[in-house]
């Protein structure tokens, strides 16, 4: 990772966005397509920054560039922005709200400040509210002279097909082991090889979950899925076990951790289960993709969830263990 190019990978993405920037007729709005992890967070700045950069000068810092407007989730309440300004970790909204995106809109009634382009980056456009999508949908039917929209979607599935309709799609494609491994020691460099080496493997090739394990410390929780996997959970010992690692008040970005890394589990299994298992296997990765769809805004009883999450889990190894 360098300066120049602030993420690791999507090579073939950049250089399709610099071809598009130096083209003559611009799209006006893009889709950064992909799983999570994947560095569109990293890429959508840069490429907003390289935008609206002058001819022959630097690249301008995102966060004071007048012509770059970030959408994204905004601290929960007033002492987690007291919190965000001391440079804290903080909790955020559960979605990006219609107010934000009225705000942007009358923004654009104005000229781009400083040249002839403005960057809007929604971050990520998923957790974009109902009201907020309608809103954001008219600007991109009637997009100002100059403008251009940068989309971030983890699941684009999740909008609407007249959103996506209206924009280009830029894929952004899986890393490599050794990628994903520069990316956990870029972001978590106090983080050891082999701590590395456990959150790779438990992500089954997902770069978000891989970043999550090191962050939330999950590699204690994944050994106990993989025995619950392996042997069932007849006396709920494991799942007992489990909820203790979780912690009696988790915060919701663990939560959300856990959900997924219990789903990449269940999709490493199935790859090695036999027929008979695999039915079990879909079935609770069918209940387990629910509750991570639920969970950024359902205010679920930790306790509750992760005794879900074991069940679902047993259930795949034990066939008397039903999936509710």
């Amino acid at each position: 990772m360098n300066a120049d190019k602030p993420f690791i990978g999507q090579d073939a993405a950049w250089r399709e966005w610099i071809s598009a920037i130096q083209s003559e007729r611009m799209h006006h709005a893009w889709l950064l397509a992909g799983a999570k992890g994947l560095g569109k967070h990293e890429f959508a700045r840069a490429a907003a920054a390289e935008l609206v950069r002058e001819p022959g000068g630097a690249r301008p810092d995102v966060a004071a560039h007048p012509d770059i407007h970030i959408l994204e989730h905004l601290p929960a309440n007033d002492d987690e922005a007291k919190k965000k300004a001391e440079g804290k970790p903080y909790q955020t909204k559960r979605n990006i709200t219609v107010d934000q995106v009225r705000e942007m809109i009358r923004r654009l009634s104005t000229k781009p400040t400083l040249g002839d382009r403005r960057a809007i980056v929604i971050d990520p456009a998923d957790d974009l509210e109902k009201g907020a999508v309608n809103a954001l949908l008219k600007a991109l039917e009637e997009p100002p002279v100059g403008t251009f929209f940068l989309l971030v979607s983890h699941q684009p599935g999740r909008l609407l097909p007249t959103i996506r309709s209206r924009c280009r799609i830029l894929r952004f494609a899986a890393l490599s082991a050794s990628e994903i491994d520069a990316m956990i020691a870029n972001d978590f460099p106090q983080s050891n090889p082999a701590a590395r080496l456990a959150a790779i493997d438990a992500a089954n090739g997902s770069p978000g979950v891989a970043l999550a394990f090191v962050e939330h410390d999950l590699g204690a929780l994944h050994r106990l899925m993989q025995d619950i996997l392996e042997r069932g959970d007849p006396d709920f010992h494991l799942r007992g076990a489990l909820a203790d690692e979780m912690g009696a008040r988790p915060a919701r970005g663990r939560q959300l951790a856990v959900l997924e890394l219990a789903r990449t589990a269940l999709a490493a299994e199935l790859g090695r289960a036999p027929l008979n298992r695999q039915v079990r296997i879909i079935e609770a990765y069918a209940v387990l993709t629910k509750l991570a769809t639920q969970a950024p805004t359902y205010n679920f009883d930790s306790g509750l969830l992760v005794m879900e999450i074991g069940g679902l889990l047993a259930s795949t190894a034990m066939p008397r263990e039903a999936a509710r």
